[in-house]
């Protein structure tokens, strides 16, 4: 007798009537979906379903939630091999632990990061990963053989700096033709979708800011870039150019609806109006402020603007729910508990920031986000039975509030089941461990890495001395 997992990764149709469906903005029972291709090809009442394709056997899941898979609209990738190495460290960590550990590793070490990063990202219900562009020089194809490999859908940014802040600097027809070739050289992979990315916009000139915001624009790929993440980076925009980082991006020209901006924590009511008339969506990264950033990003306030948002880890937790409990948390105690507001987004809208609200600013609704016919299926099984779903009353709030990794028992891409309980069920996770345990020592090593302060057992003994 089959068991479930076997049948959930045999290779056809499957029709799948779960014990709800998140679908349309809520929680729904008695529904079925029939996956065909790779992609939702009918969805309807269970019985109904069933009895319109009497050829398919169909999966009855009763303990179960689907819902579409979390995106994060902005991560590294690359940067997995030293992700503890951050902690309780000052701001623009970048300059100091990102830049030189990723302009230090190699081709293969480029791929060992990505692919545990992927594995990260599914275990953590995230089917989809916007990575804001390696600094490894010519290891982008590296980074994409990891991501398919794993099955993680992925917007590849293609770092083009013309100013410094990355391992080699080309000159300005280089970029662009590198560039461009990024831009429409993926056309065959379905799980990789380009993007072209400028670090910060201190680290490009007008010409460049300008011209690949334009591009991208022009491609139907998104532009993205860290803006008023950090007081130091906004104070030096305001010293050499006389405005702040979104002032000057909207001054030249190089906001949009196809530019996704990570952060903007540190936003004035004049840059607030600026990413609502341009349309420019935001990645707001909730766990990032609380580890590494200097404030925390008004999403509220943003919401109630009609600026687009969604959700990003910036590398740092590999959680989907967990992603969610911080975005709503930090609303609340950020800005929620002066005012008396004590349903900082109803949970709803950090479930929807972290689905389709993310594909949309990811430049991806037409492809993934949500339940919906034609869309790519890309989905959870959430495994209801728990003692942290019992009783229920409001699963959409219970989901930001009490959900975790550990509740998911499938992930999908593409249709495709790829991970079962927390593990790959097509190749081997486990050695990938293995070997990244005997590797990464020697690549930190190789970094000209700076940290200010020292491991946490060392930082002990000194407070005792």
């Amino acid at each position: 007798m089959m068991t479930m997992r076997d049948r959930l990764a045999a290779q056809g149709d499957l029709l799948l009537l779960p014990a709800q469906l998140y679908l349309n903005g809520a929680c729904q029972t008695g529904k079925g979906v029939l996956i065909r291709k790779g992609k939702y090809h009918d969805i309807d009442d269970a019985g109904t379903l069933v009895a319109r394709h009497p050829d398919l056997s169909p999966i009855n899941l009763p303990d179960h939630l689907m819902m579409p898979g979390f995106i994060d609209t902005h991560t590294h990738l690359t940067q997995s091999l030293g992700k503890s190495l951050v902690f309780g460290e000052p701001s623009e960590i970048f300059r100091r632990i990102w830049v030189p550990l990723e302009s230090s590793l190699s081709e293969q070490m480029v791929y060992m990061s990505t692919k545990l990063s992927a594995l990260e990202c599914l275990r953590g219900g995230f089917t989809t990963a916007v990575d804001a562009g390696t600094r490894s020089d010519g290891c982008i194809d590296a980074l994409a053989q990891a991501a398919r490999e794993t099955g993680l859908r992925s917007v590849i940014g293609l770092i083009c700096n013309d100013l410094g802040g990355a391992a080699q600097i080309p000159d300005r027809a280089e970029i662009l033709d590198r560039a461009q070739r990024h831009l429409g050289g993926w056309q065959n992979e379905p799980l990789i979708h380009p993007s072209l990315a400028i670090s910060i916009p201190e680290v490009g000139s007008d010409e460049m800011l300008y011209d690949v915001s334009e591009m991208a624009s022009q491609a139907g790929a998104i532009f993205q870039t860290h803006v008023n993440e950090h007081l130091v980076a906004v104070e030096r925009s305001l010293v050499d150019r006389g405005m702040r980082p979104l002032e000057h991006l909207a001054h030249i020209g190089a906001l949009g609806p196809h530019v996704l901006i990570a952060h903007s924590t540190l936003v004035t009511p004049t840059e607030l109006n600026l990413l609502r008339d341009s349309g420019t969506a935001v990645a707001y990264n909730p766990v990032a402020s609380v580890w590494k950033g200097n404030a925390i990003a008004p999403a509220l306030q943003m919401e109630a603007l009609g600026i687009r948002f969604g959700l990003g880890t910036d590398g740092t937790r590999a959680d989907g729910f967990r992603l969610m409990d911080a975005a709503e948390s930090l609303q609340r105690a950020g800005f929620g508990l002066a005012c008396g507001d004590s349903s900082c987004g109803g949970g709803w809208l950090w479930l929807e920031a972290a689905t389709s609200r993310a594909a949309d600013s990811a430049g991806l609704s037409k492809v993934t986000g949500s339940v919906e016919t034609g869309l790519e299926a890309d989905f959870l099984l959430v495994d209801l039975e728990r003692p942290e779903f019992t009783p229920t009353y409001d699963l959409i709030w219970e989901l930001v509030r009490y959900g975790n990794r550990d509740q998911i028992d499938a992930v999908f891409t593409q249709g495709k089941l790829r991970l079962w309980q927390g593990w790959p069920v097509d190749w081997d996770a486990r050695g990938l461990l293995t070997e990244i345990r005997e590797h990464a020592g020697k690549a930190i090593e190789r970094s000209d890495i700076q940290r200010i302060h020292p491991v946490a057992a060392v930082h002990k003994k000194a407070r005792k001395s």
